[in-house]
C-alpha cells in the first residue's frame, strides 16, 4: 500500500473535520497537497470568524496561496470531507486545481446537485474516499446539536 494515498490524506482532512467538531462547527475538513506534502489544512469556522464564507475549502485554499505565493493551484490536490457546496466549487474553479477529492456527498447544497462544470475542466474530480466515516461524524454532530 502506498504511504501517502488518497485515503491517507483524507483521513488528514477527518482531523481536521474533528477539530471543528470539538468548536461546534460544522464538522468539515480540508487539506491541500503538493508533491506529496501538505501545504494547507483548514476546518469551517463560520461560527469562530462569524463568516458565512469560513468553509474549510475556502480557509484551505487562502493558505495554500499564500504558501505557493501562487493564485493559481493546478499542482494541487483538495481533499475535503464533504462534497464543496457551490461557493467552494466556484472557488476550486477559480484556483485551475488540479484534484478535488471528497468524501461525502451533500445531497442539499453540493455543486454536483446543480451543474457539475462549475468545476474547472482540467480539474480531476475523485468521491467517495473514507465516505462513512465523513457521514457518520456529520450525523453525530447533527443528532448531538438536536438533542
Amino acid at each position: 500500500m502506498e504511504l501517502f494515498s488518497d485515503e491517507y490524506w483524507m483521513n488528514e482532512a477527518l482531523k481536521q473535520a474533528r477539530i471543528a467538531a470539538d468548536e461546534g462547527e460544522i464538522p468539515v475538513g480540508a487539506v491541500i497537497v503538493v508533491k506529496n506534502r501538505v501545504i494547507a489544512k483548514a476546518y469551517n469556522q463560520t461560527e469562530k470568524l462569524t463568516d458565512v464564507t469560513a468553509h474549510a475549502e475556502i480557509l484551505a485554499i487562502t493558505a495554500a496561496s499564500n504558501a505557493l505565493g501562487a493564485k493559481y493551484l493546478p499542482e494541487c490536490k483538495l481533499y475535503v470531507t464533504l462534497e464543496p457546496c457551490i461557493m467552494c466549487a466556484g472557488a476550486c474553479f477559480w484556483t485551475q486545481l488540479g484534484e478535488l477529492h471528497f468524501a461525502a456527498s451533500d445531497p442539499k447544497r453540493g455543486f454536483t446537485k446543480t451543474d457539475i462544470s462549475i468545476i474547472h475542466p482540467k480539474t480531476k474530480l475523485h468521491s467517495g474516499i473514507l465516505q462513512e466515516e465523513s457521514k457518520d461524524l456529520l450525523q453525530a454532530f447533527f443528532k448531538n446539536l438536536r438533542n
